[in-house]
């Protein structure tokens, strides 16, 4: 009887089952095209987490590798890689100096010292133009090589460097899948040092903008007061150093501690000062201690 019927059942209606028969199944192609240069490419998707989909493993043992590699690859090559990108855009930066500068006759000391000051700006817009680089790079090969439109393309490129890899559309010749294998390790890394470097640069244009309160605000009785570490009522030169540093965020109070605690250690004869017999006498003590 109809009242007996379930509320929902496994079947369907005449009309659903058409429709659901007419409506198109969109499936994903898997396409192998060399052992070893698809192990390859498996191993680099599977430890930058880009994880298109498009080669997955099948037994039990593959599953359980691909676990332990998903680990132990993206930490033993990050670390390689972040070496290397490191050394490559230290490298860059002082290209990208030079040619900003190429009218001005600066010597090698003047291009060391404007680099160090504006090191993580410079890391910056070294680390834009690669990741622009790659970008490019990315999309022209895959509409030249892999037959895709541009749009396709670019939204290949952007899914991949930023690990979403959604698996709609891959690498899938074998001449796309040796460039993949270069062109992912390199531009995922690079698309993280992107937004670290955007973080650092942040930070410090924070951190120049206290320097700079700092260094325009009027001293007070309370700064002196707070300047004063030894308490005997006068601010030396090395006490009003080590205050302003504390204000600007670059040390904080405990590692004046510290120091303080060294130099103690070091003194002695309690002279508040330090000379070459201080510290031929503070390694001796440290011998007979020992």
């Amino acid at each position: 009887m109809a009242s007996n019927q379930p509320l929902v059942s496994g079947s369907a209606t005449p009309k659903t089952q058409t429709s659901n028969v007419d409506r198109p199944k969109k499936r994903r192609v898997r396409r192998k095209t060399n052992a070893i240069l698809d192990a390859l490419y498996f191993c680099v998707v599977t430890m930058t987490t880009v994880g298109y989909g498009d080669l997955v493993p099948n037994s039990n043992l593959a599953k359980l590798l691909a676990c332990a590699f998903v680990f132990t690859g993206m930490a033993l090559i990050g670390l390689i890689l972040a070496k290397a990108d490191d050394y490559l855009v230290e490298k860059q930066e002082k290209l990208l100096f030079r040619a900003l500068h190429m009218y001005k006759k600066d010597g090698e000391i003047e291009v060391l010292k404007e680099v160090e000051l504006n090191r993580v700006k410079y890391k910056f817009y070294t680390t834009s133009i690669l990741l622009v680089v790659f970008v490019v790079t990315g999309t022209i090969f895959l509409y030249k090589v892999e037959k895709l439109d541009l749009v396709d393309a670019f939204y290949c490129v952007c899914s991949t460097i930023t690990t979403l890899g959604y698996g709609d559309i891959s690498f899938s010749s074998k001449g796309g899948r040796v460039f993949a294998v270069f062109w992912i390790l390199t531009g995922t890394i690079c698309v993280a040092k992107f937004f670290l470097y955007v973080a650092e640069v942040n930070t410090e244009n924070r951190q120049r903008a206290l320097v700079k309160w700092v260094l325009s605000r009027r001293t007070r009785n309370l700064d002196l007061e707070a300047a004063d570490l030894d308490n005997d009522g006068v601010v030396g030169a090395a006490e009003f150093v080590l205050f302003e540093l504390k204000e600007m965020g670059k040390i904080c109070q405990q590692d004046i501690s510290v120091i303080m605690e060294e130099f103690e250690e070091l003194d002695l004869d309690q002279s508040g000062t330090l000379t070459v017999s201080d510290i031929a006498l503070a390694q001796s003590v440290e011998t007979r201690s020992s």
